[in-house]
């Protein structure tokens, strides 16, 4: 599916590679497929990523810290609090640090909790997409807090685009259990 370029395709997008995340994360169970996620065998996997997420829960959690990062720099913003996309002290230099926080924030975080807490902010998300017009969404300078992006990009990136991420990352681990 194309990077979403408008309200409808965003909307679109996030609902469709949800589902398939969603559909994904059932096969797994159904399967029983609960070790431990693995990709040590990829030498083309040289992302940080593949060696940060240790199980399914890591995967979730993960999208579901980039949609708090997404709601609060919308909401603040809006209200008139100025704050970045990414929180102090990270920058987009740094923001792999950020990341292997959020796995250790989550250690206690059953799988069960994880899902729920993705499908209330995949849903606050989608709430917040539906409250701009698509001007708003995808058309640059609209918010000075934007910066040089336009909005619906921020959501792009925190929703379609990251449960493709984690759909790839998953069949991968699937593929390799079978391999």
């Amino acid at each position: 599916m194309p990077r979403p370029t408008c309200k409808s395709d965003l909307l679109e997008a996030s609902q469709v590679n949800f589902a398939k995340l969603w559909d994904l994360l059932e096969y797994v169970e159904a399967e029983n497929i609960t070790t431990r996620l693995d990709f040590s065998d990829g030498p083309k996997r040289k992302e940080a990523h593949w060696a940060r997420d240790k199980d399914v829960k890591d995967v979730l959690i993960h999208l579901y810290e980039w949609h708090q990062l997404l709601i609060a720099f919308v909401m603040n913003n809006q209200a008139g609090q100025a704050q970045p996309f990414l929180p102090e002290p990270y920058n987009w230099r740094t923001y792999g640090e950020m990341n292997i926080s959020f796995v250790k924030k989550h250690e206690k975080t059953t799988l069960e909790e994880a899902k729920s807490l993705l499908q209330d902010s995949h849903g606050r998300a989608l709430q917040l997409v539906e409250s701009f017009s698509n001007e708003e969404l995808f058309t640059k300078n609209i918010f000075g807090w934007t910066g040089n992006n336009t909005l619906g990009s921020y959501f792009v990136s925190s929703m379609s685009s990251h449960y493709e991420w984690a759909i790839k990352k998953l069949n991968a681990h699937i593929k390799n259990l079978y391999s």
